[in-house]
């Protein structure tokens, strides 16, 4: 028999535990970047970044995990797309650097209780959201990057992007990955709305 054989009572033995790979609600925020409405359009495949960046929030709602949207200088590009802005009822913080790293009190608000992971969204994969991953990881959190939910105006600039992401220490995932790490088991009403989540049809157009 090898050590990983089960007999007798060791059948009933404790789950593993949790990988400290993966995403918990209770320690992990969504940040939503700077999906306005003069933005998206030159965006690629800007629907499905934006159905999926909604799918996160709508799902970060259900499983309780703290959330957040930024803009970027609003005056000039617009608000949060309407798409986005009804999913989401808390202050918008503007910003005018690129990385939501100068939003201090927003992750002084998560560090207060006990944030340690960030899975980051929207556009420009290579600018604003690069920069904010990189200034996170130098601060300490996990940084998840939900590879479907991000995009650049131009294929290398938003393929280079993530590339150097990874090799520079964030986690590469996908929508439908992350709400099932946060959702953790079946069987349970948030399953339930997590599973319509995941079984919603895509933009017509894409």
């Amino acid at each position: 028999m090898t050590k990983f054989e089960l007999t007798g009572d060791d059948s009933r033995a404790a789950a593993l535990p949790r990988s400290p790979e993966m995403m918990r609600a209770a320690d992990t925020a969504l940040l939503v970047v700077d999906v306005q409405q003069r933005l998206v359009p030159a965006i690629r495949n800007a629907e499905r970044i934006v159905w999926n960046c909604r799918r996160l929030l709508d799902g970060a709602r259900v499983l309780g995990l703290r959330s957040a949207i930024t803009e970027q200088n609003p005056e000039k590009l617009g608000g949060t797309v309407a798409e986005l802005a009804a999913a989401y009822s808390d202050a918008v913080p503007a910003k005018m650097a690129f990385s939501c790293g100068a939003c201090g009190e927003l992750f002084a608000d998560w560090r207060d209780v006990g944030i340690e992971r960030v899975l980051v969204c929207g556009i420009e994969t290579h600018v604003c959201v690069a920069q904010t991953a990189f200034d996170l990881l130098a601060a300490g959190y996990q940084v998840f990057v939900a590879a479907d939910a991000v995009g650049s105006r131009a294929a290398v600039d938003h393929e280079t992007a993530l590339r150097r992401l990874e090799t520079s220490g964030a986690v590469l995932t996908t929508v439908e990955a992350a709400l099932f790490e946060w959702c953790e088991r079946a069987g349970t009403p948030e399953f339930r709305q997590i599973s319509a989540l995941v079984k919603e049809s895509p933009p017509q157009t894409i």
